[in-house]
């Protein structure tokens, strides 16, 4: 994004890359595990052909022709990458890069051979990997993280998800779509999607557990013990202190990412950092003149769209524009498990805590036409709204195809909308997305459809 902005720009580009163009979200990340969920979806909805009138004869899954599809969409989206590199005349450079003194990137090519190359300015955007929990290590075999659990040699017959964010929960449908007995532990309380809105959580864990996930929530995974044919896993209420052994096929470690900033040249530059993270300013500037930091190695939510909004901004700064810094209290985050998840803005929680009088307006979407249609009535609208001035504080969803409605609410938040302009906003109907409307006349107590 970076690159091919800079050369819109008219800037002189090159891109540094050891792997795959397209980084981990293209390769690894958003757009595989999408494609393998699809295939789970496709499969669920044979599994219930029934409930919608269609009769079909066992049905069955692939998993091997389920990861080749998902691969094949990755790599046929890296060759899209690849040409927008041409177009745009941006050099790509196969190799390792490492920051050296006086403006330079020195580039190692696969056969060790180091190539040394110079830049008015540079920008970091090495991304981040899995992290490793300091009890837990990721073996490759017993012990996954998100890359080998994209493309498994074979199916489990049981899997144990260690943590219940957006890269846990998303696992832990695919797998248990295919057939696998998952089992999902989470340390934080609130359990899945535990930075989500709690009534959120607690719906998805509804839907999880009416599906066959086991939900663990507030339980500490003590140790796993990979030394016999079949894992233990032991994990430890705590809040009970009551200890659980699980026995599984395999564990998938989900429980975050860390940054890549080891061996790229920081020390060398004297590039300040904070924990695993690069510091910058609003602009993307490091503590060094003519060097930025963008996407998951600096501070802020490690995603995608969140990356690609930085890059644009850094490039339009070095290009001598005047961009606007982003806004981070307006960055929609989603989870593209079933039923989706999707928000935006405070939870009713951190709103109440920053001191804002509300309204509330909840809507189900088993009063909506065309979830009930679909097949998909679980899940709710819910809107955030201040009494006062009637600014929309946050906006959280589950349901079917949520993640492509919160676009809505980003786009009402930053033309500062209210929740009456919700209101009179006339929404097609039948759709997923009039719940928006729903919900928004809910809070200011006009709703007609409940």
């Amino acid at each position: 994004m970076a690159a091919i902005r800079a050369s819109q720009l008219g800037l002189k580009t090159a891109i540094v890359e050891r792997e795959s163009l397209g980084g981990i979200c293209l390769n690894w990340g958003c757009i595989p595990t999408k494609a393998l969920i699809k295939s789970a979806e496709v499969f669920n909805y044979l599994g219930h052909a029934k409930d919608y009138g269609i009769t079909v004869k066992e049905a069955s899954a692939d998993l091997t022709a389920v990861v080749k599809r998902s691969r094949d969409v990755a790599e046929g989206m890296s060759k899209g990458v690849q040409f927008l590199m041409k177009k745009n005349k941006i050099d790509v450079i196969n190799g390792t890069g490492k920051l050296a003194r006086g403006k330079k990137v020195e580039v190692t090519d696969e056969k060790g051979a180091v190539t040394t190359y110079e830049a008015d300015n540079i920008i970091i955007a090495t991304g981040a990997r899995a992290k490793a929990l300091p009890n837990i290590p990721i073996d490759g075999e017993k012990v996954i993280d998100y890359r080998k659990a994209m493309v498994p040699q074979k199916q489990p017959k049981s899997l144990v998800v260690i943590g219940a964010g957006a890269i846990g929960c998303e696992f832990a449908y695919f797998y248990h779509a295919m057939g696998t007995k998952v089992t999902v532990i989470e340390f934080l309380e609130q359990g899945l999607v535990p930075r989500e809105d709690p009534e959120v959580s607690k719906e998805l864990k509804r839907q999880f557990t009416r599906s066959g996930i086991d939900v663990m929530a507030n339980t500490a995974v003590e140790k796993v013990d990979i030394s016999g044919k079949q894992i233990n896993v032991i994990a430890k209420d705590r809040k009970t202190g009551n200890v659980t052994e699980i026995q599984c096929d395999l564990v998938l470690s989900a429980a975050g990412v860390t940054s890549n900033i080891e061996n790229i040249g920081l020390e060398t530059l004297g590039i300040k950092t904070e924990k695993d993270k690069v510091v910058v300013n609003q602009w993307y500037e490091t503590n060094v003149a003519g060097v930025y930091a963008i996407g998951d190695i600096t501070e802020g939510p490690a995603l995608a769209h969140v990356a690609s909004a930085e890059a644009i901004i850094c490039v339009e700064k070095i290009a001598g524009h005047h961009p606007q810094p982003l806004d981070y209290g307006n960055i929609p985050s989603c989870t593209y498990c079933q039923p989706e998840v999707a928000s935006v803005g405070m939870t009713e929680e951190q709103a109440k805590a920053a001191g804002f009088e509300l309204k509330i307006g909840k809507f189900p979407f088993s009063a909506s036409g065309k979830a009930k249609a679909a097949g998909h009535p679980e899940g709710f609208v819910k809107l955030i709204v201040d009494a006062k001035y009637g600014e929309i504080l946050g906006a959280h969803m589950i349901g079917h195809g949520v993640t492509d409605m919160i676009a809505e609410i980003v786009l009402a938040r930053r033309l500062e909308a209210t929740g009456m302009d919700l209101v009179k906003t006339v929404h097609p109907h039948p759709t997923m997305s009039e719940a928006v409307m729903e919900a928004a006349a809910a809070a200011y107590g006009e709703v007609i459809h409940l």
